[in-house]
C-alpha cells in the first residue's frame, strides 16, 4: 500500500496539508518549505526527524495550534483558514499529548482528565463518570485521587492520554510522548497507542526521535530541513 496523495478521494482523508511553508517572524528560520501531506481516517502515522527538522512545527500546523506562512491545511475537507473557531475544532475533534504531560499540579488525576469537558454540556456528575471510565480503561482507576507529583512518569502520561481522549476526538496528536519515560514505561505507552488505534480506529500522528515509535506506526514520514524526505507505509 502506498501513502495517500493529496488528490485521493477526500472522503478517505481526515487531514491534508498543501504547500505548507512556515517562516518564523525574524525571517531567518524557515521551519517548513512547501510540504504536502495527506492522512487518511484511521491511519497510524509517525513523523520522524532530527531536532530542528520541522516535525514539531508540522504537527502544530496539522493540529491548528499554529498557522502557516503560506499553504493550507484541510480538516475533513474544510480549510482551516476559513474556520472561524479553531479553538472549537481543537476542543471537539483533536486530542493532544505532550512530552512534558502538562498536567495541572493542584488537580488530581480525575480532575485533570475532566479539564477538556468543562466547556461541554455534560453535568458535573457526567464529567466525573467519563473521566473515571477513561482512567479505568487505561489502568489508572486506582490512582484517580492522586496528584501528579504522586505519580510516576508513565502514570502521568496515561493521565494525559485519558485527558486527550475525554472529548472523544477523531484525531490524536502526540509530541514525543515517550521522550521523558524510561524504556519500560515508554513501551507501555506505545502498547496503549496500539490498542487505541486498533479498538477505537483513532487517527494517530506521533512525532518522535525513537525508532521504537517508527516500528509501531503503520506509516513513517521522515522530515529533514523543513521538507519531507521519505514517506512510506510499512508492509
Amino acid at each position: 500500500m502506498t501513502a495517500p496523495s493529496a488528490t485521493e478521494d477526500s472522503d478517505q482523508l481526515l487531514v491534508r496539508a498543501e504547500h505548507l511553508t512556515k517562516v518564523y517572524p525574524d525571517g531567518h528560520v524557515q521551519a517548513l518549505l512547501d510540504v504536502n501531506l495527506a492522512v487518511r481516517h484511521g491511519e497510524y502515522l509517525a513523523i520522524m526527524g532530527p531536532s530542528g527538522s520541522g516535525k514539531s512545527t508540522l504537527l502544530n500546523l496539522l493540529g491548528a495550534l499554529d498557522q502557516p506562512t503560506s499553504g493550507e491545511v484541510y480538516f475533513d475537507g474544510q480549510p482551516l483558514s476559513r474556520m472561524g473557531r479553531l479553538d472549537r475544532l481543537r476542543a471537539e475533534k483533536i486530542g493532544f499529548i505532550f512530552q512534558s504531560f502538562h498536567l495541572l499540579p493542584m488537580l488530581t488525576a480525575l480532575e485533570n482528565v475532566q479539564i477538556p469537558l468543562f466547556e461541554s454540556k455534560l453535568s458535573a456528575a457526567q464529567r466525573q463518570a467519563r473521566a473515571a471510565t477513561l482512567l479505568d480503561s487505561l489502568g489508572m482507576g486506582h490512582r484517580a485521587g492522586h496528584l501528579p507529583n504522586q505519580l510516576s512518569g508513565g502514570e502521568r502520561q496515561r493521565v494525559a492520554i485519558a485527558r486527550a481522549l475525554a472529548n472523544e476526538p477523531v484525531l490524536l496528536l502526540a509530541d514525543e510522548p515517550t521522550g521523558n519515560l524510561d524504556s519500560r514505561a515508554g513501551g507501555e505507552i506505545l502498547d496503549l497507542f496500539d490498542r487505541l488505534h486498533r479498538d477505537r480506529n483513532l487517527t494517530l500522528i506521533v512525532i518522535s526521535h525513537s525508532t521504537e515509535v517508527a516500528q509501531r506506526a503503520r506509516r513513517v514520514v521522515h522530515v529533514r530541513d523543513g521538507r519531507i524526505e521519505t514517506d512510506a507505509e510499512r508492509q
